[in-house]
């Protein structure tokens, strides 16, 4: 069985039309990149918990707020890992300035036999779809995709 995770696609309206929510993945992996690194709030989930319930999950510990609401399942998309994403939009506005993240720890720097604490995600943003599609990790790409034709928007 291939490892699953859900997530969480916040968006809204706005007068540039349809913005998305990403976050940005924390650590120092990630520190140098951008285009092609975000992705959608998301996490590994087991068999015996629902999809919606690992997204609501994950989306707060990696952003640090809970989102209730009507959710839209999009189509379970599976990636170029073999890894399967379960996405659900909901329609709501969020502040990007008040994130607050779970930790993780890593030895860092390799092979010094320290372990340093980072945030899961270092930052979130809105973004319209056209630099959403710049932005998100390539095979998250048909979310914002599916997304867009479901809700009648053109990806500018």
């Amino acid at each position: 069985m291939p490892k699953q995770s859900a997530g969480l696609l916040l968006y809204r309206r706005g007068e540039a039309g349809l913005e998305v929510l990403l976050a940005h993945p924390g650590g120092p992996l990630w520190a140098r990149k951008d285009l092609g690194a975000w992705s959608i709030p998301k996490g590994e989930f087991l068999e015996d918990e629902a999809p919606l319930a690992a997204a609501r999950r994950e989306f707060a510990e990696e952003i640090g707020t809970r989102v209730e609401g009507e959710a839209l399942a999009l189509t379970p998309l599976k990636q170029p890992s073999r890894k399967v994403i379960h996405a659900f939009a909901v329609e709501q506005n969020l502040d990007v300035e008040r994130i607050t993240s779970n930790l993780f720890e890593m030895e860092w720097p390799p092979k010094s036999g320290r372990t340093q604490a980072f945030a899961e995600v270092d930052r979130a943003a809105w973004f319209g779809l056209g630099e959403a599609r710049k932005r998100i990790q390539p095979g998250q790409v048909p979310i914002l995709d599916e997304l867009a034709r479901r809700l009648g928007d053109a990806v500018r």
